[in-house]
């Protein structure tokens, strides 16, 4: 994009970053390829100690595939995959890339109602599932399309003799093979290593990645080849792994797969540089401490909450973190407190990027190396242009420091969304992905987002922004993490309510968080009322769910309502 050479990030782009990156025609898939060709021997994942060459990975990936044929299943059918982080996810994903199946992703924190609507709006014909979540794939089967349901096991992943223990600790489902229920141990012993992938064009749709439905029914935006390999080397270009082939390095892999940022800038980024992933199915931060000093990996993508744990253990002055390098942290707000303390606890650098669902995710990162902003999400990734928009006719491009809509468009934009060609108009339009985020770019085209549309709270007439409020919250001592809703308030409209985790052993009081923020926010953007909580509810990569605490507030509000009329 000749265009992007007069944009004013330009001039601040990091060094050996290029502004226009080429987009290789090739399939998500050939990325594995290379990977196999190159480095067969290299480790691909580390998960409770059993490791997984990248050789062995190519021959699991192909049973798949095989079997998946074998199943009738044809290029062009969607498959879901219904896995924590583990060796099979991987090997999984590719596999079913290489037969030319739509994969998509599915949360294994799901309900019944959840799991039944993505079946069914997706098509699916297979599903790949923990044998743990049997119950529910069973409760949803005769309601959906699926015709084949395949189990796994965490035990199918583990080392001798933890795989002979695993069951001892917990009761597993027992799953009878049948001509469609499957078990994988077995399609892994009954299928070829071999398997010529099925000729994917670029544009073909690889992915269905939901949203998160944290806002309504969830939707499957549509990924094709060439969005997600475009992402994964934008990736790799911004941190600076353009020759990290050549040399051997590990990404700590806690972010979902089954979530798109995870699934790029974990799986995706690592096989297209050959990297190692250390597998963890859930982040819980003892074990990831102790993967960090067994493992030693370079890089650690998270969300705010996993490196907020990180600063509040105990322990955390005593463990060997030096080895990280660089820290990506989306999903959520980064406050500038945790940023300063992580960094300085591990001497890496921890920046805050940007994305969502519908660019496969990232689009926006703070440089690793030369000038980045604090509170900001940086600059656009290289092939990516940005512009703010007003929010009356979405057609007006704002000069720097006026907020508005955030617009995207470049090689990792998707499709569209599946099957809804009225939401795919409104967020696709001319080229560019309206992303619902209010922002403001500064004069060097650095970009600061100000909040979600949905999320800005107008209160007496006027606009407050959860996040503004929020960073004050984090400043205090006592905070250890917080979120600011607007709720309902017979004069006001809306006022803001803080909900707040405390840090260990820290003591405050509402009165105290209330004056806290009126000696650094205007008076109207002062929370009037604060709730102390031990836990916020979170997606599973750390997104706090704001509409979730503010039904709980209205419920709240209306049982007291009826509690004064009695």
């Amino acid at each position: 994009m000749d265009e992007l050479k007069e944009r004013p990030w330009s001039q601040h782009y990091p060094e050996g970053v290029p502004l226009d990156l080429p987009i290789p025609d090739k399939p998500l898939h050939a990325i594995l390829d290379e990977a196999v060709r190159d480095y067969p021997d290299r480790i691909a994942t580390i998960f409770k100690g059993k490791k997984v060459t990248y050789r062995q990975l190519d021959h699991m990936a192909n049973r798949f595939a095989r079997a998946l044929r074998g199943m009738g299943v044809n290029p062009g059918d969607r498959v879901a995959i219904m896995l924590p982080n583990i060796p099979q996810a991987v090997a999984a994903f590719y596999g079913a890339l290489r037969a030319g199946v739509v994969v998509v992703m599915t949360n294994p924190l799901y309900v019944e109602r959840e799991l039944e609507h993505q079946m069914n709006d997706a098509g699916a014909r297979v599903i790949l599932a923990l044998d743990l979540l049997k119950p529910r794939i069973e409760a949803v089967r005769t309601h959906t399309p699926l015709e084949h349901v395949v189990y796994t096991s965490i035990r199918d992943a583990l080392p001798f003799p933890l795989n002979l223990l695993y069951p001892l600790k917990q009761k597993l489902p027992t799953i009878q093979p049948g001509p469609t229920t499957h078990r994988w141990t077995d399609l892994m012993a009954q299928n070829s290593p071999a398997f010529p992938p099925v000729d994917a064009r670029p544009d073909d749709v690889a992915l269905l990645q939901y949203t998160g439905g944290t806002t309504g029914l969830s939707k499957g935006a549509m990924l094709t080849h060439r969005n997600l390999v475009a992402n994964a080397l934008q990736t790799v270009a911004w941190m600076g792994q353009d020759d990290a082939r050549q040399t051997e390095s590990r990404i700590l892999t806690v972010l979902p797969f089954f979530h798109v940022y995870g699934l790029t800038v974990c799986m995706n980024m690592a096989v297209a540089t050959a990297a190692t992933m250390v597998l963890m199915p859930k982040f819980e931060v003892n074990e990831a401490l102790d993967l960090i000093e067994k493992y030693r990996p370079k890089f650690f993508p998270g969300a705010p909450t996993m490196y907020v744990a990180v600063l509040n253990h105990p322990e955390v002055a005593k463990r060997d973190l030096a080895s990280i390098q660089a820290c990506l942290s989306g999903s959520a707000p980064l406050p500038v407190e945790v940023q300063t303390s992580f960094e300085r606890i591990t001497g890496g650098k921890l920046v805050e990027g940007y994305g969502l669902t519908e660019a496969s995710p990232v689009t926006h990162s703070n440089p690793l190396n030369g000038l980045r902003k604090t509170g900001s999400i940086g600059l656009p990734f290289p092939s990516t242009d940005v512009k703010i928009v007003d929010l009356e006719t979405g057609l007006r491009e704002l000069p720097p420091g006026e907020v508005g809509e955030l617009c995207v468009r470049g090689p990792q934009v998707m499709a569209g969304y599946w099957n809804r060609p009225e939401e795919t108009a409104r967020a696709l339009r001319d080229g560019w992905l309206y992303t619902g985020d209010m922002a403001r770019m500064d004069e060097d085209g650095f970009a600061y987002i100000v909040d979600r549309k949905k999320d800005m709270i107008i209160a007496g007439g006027f606009n407050i922004y959860p996040r503004e409020v929020e960073e004050v919250l984090y400043e205090h001592p006592a905070v250890q993490e917080a979120v600011a809703v607007g709720v309902p308030d017979a004069y006001r409209g809306e006022t803001v309510k803080a909900f707040l985790v405390l840090k260990q052993g820290q003591e405050s009081t509402p009165d105290e968080i209330v004056a806290f923020c009126r000696e650094r926010l205007a008076k109207y953007k002062v929370p009037t009322a604060v709730e102390f909580r031990d836990t916020l509810p979170k997606t599973i990569v750390g997104k706090v769910l704001r509409r979730k605490l503010l039904e709980e507030e209205k419920e709240r509000q209306a049982q007291a309502a009826v509690d004064s009329q009695a």
